[in-house]
């Protein structure tokens, strides 16, 4: 009996995608949502052309090998499904840009899984059971949009600090005890969500900077606090402003050469129209917004180089 249902499940099934596919070729988008399909039939590997492939909310526990055939693909969405693994099949779609695996019960990655999702700008793996993100994650090179939400990640790899270009980054409920320091690496991450996990201690250079300009605003809680703990207040007093966007920062990340015009009452050579200033910048984005005049140092083997 349960033979019989099985294979008429299995023939609704492939009902249900020969009907979606009826555009052959020129299929651009499939969505077969809460359709209870426990597998993405093989005949996908005839649609080429597919742009978009919705299939959330079924109980698909493995992908078929002729999904890795849909290079067109640019988003596909397997949440609410029964995934145990970020598929290995992914590596092909290389003109993907959002996946969606959220929902299932995936607690890795296919060896390979990121090699070639080069144009990937947003990936949501939230409710699922990953304990740790792998070090491949780094190869992601177009990603802005990260969300891991409730899962069970003890820490975050270094590697994940050099995608220059994420935006927003969401780790909340999950079992995290510290930050890297390399995470001030992420010059373009806007927001960084971190709620109910195990932080104790934060990177100095973050913490530092958000006390430094707080306090700069005459945040009342601060300034009340910052009298209780001299020894952050001997470490913020080593602060510098950055030349460019003014806000407080405590380690140089680049030094500068400014040329300005000099002031009637400097005691200087009157032939100098330009003289040289030391000036400090904060990040990588103020240090492309600086002006001509301003050049950065560059040391190389015990000489300077304007740059």
């Amino acid at each position: 009996m349960c033979d019989v249902y099985a294979s008429v499940h299995v023939f609704m099934e492939e009902k249900l995608f020969l009907r979606a596919v009826k555009g052959g070729k020129n299929t651009k988008i499939i969505t077969l949502n809460g359709k209870k399909m426990t597998k993405i039939p093989s005949t996908i590997g005839n649609l080429p052309g597919l742009k978009v492939l919705n299939l959330q909310k079924n109980l698909v526990s493995k992908v078929c090998s002729e999904l890795s055939t849909l290079t067109q693909l640019t988003v596909l969405n397997l949440g609410n499904n029964l995934l145990e693994e970020v598929p290995e099949e992914v590596k092909y779609l290389t003109s993907l840009k959002n996946l969606h695996l959220f929902g299932n019960r995936i607690n890795r990655f296919a060896s390979g899984a990121c090699d070639g999702l080069k144009n990937l700008i947003l990936l949501n793996l939230n409710n699922n059971q990953l304990t740790y993100i792998p070090k491949e994650v780094s190869r992601l090179e177009s990603l802005i949009y990260l969300t891991i939400n409730h899962n069970q990640l003890t820490s975050i790899p270094r590697e994940l600090c050099f995608l220059k270009n994420l935006s927003e980054l969401q780790l909340n409920y999950n079992q995290l005890i510290c930050i890297p320091e390399e995470i001030k690496f992420l010059k373009r991450l806007r927001k960084l969500f971190l709620a109910r996990n195990n932080i104790e201690v934060l990177p100095e250079e973050i913490t530092s900077r958000f006390v430094m300009n707080e306090l700069t605003e005459r945040n009342p809680f601060l300034m009340e606090a910052i009298e209780w703990y001299p020894e952050v207040w001997d470490i913020i007093s080593k602060g510098r402003k950055c030349a460019i966007c003014g806000k407080s920062f405590l380690g140089i990340w680049i030094e500068c050469v400014e040329f300005v015009s000099p002031s009637k009452n400097w005691k200087i050579s009157r032939n100098l129209t330009l003289v040289p200033l030391r000036t400090l910048i904060c990040s990588y984005q103020c240090f492309n917004l600086r002006g001509p005049n301003q050049f950065g140092i560059a040391r190389v083997q015990s000489s300077e180089k304007l740059i």
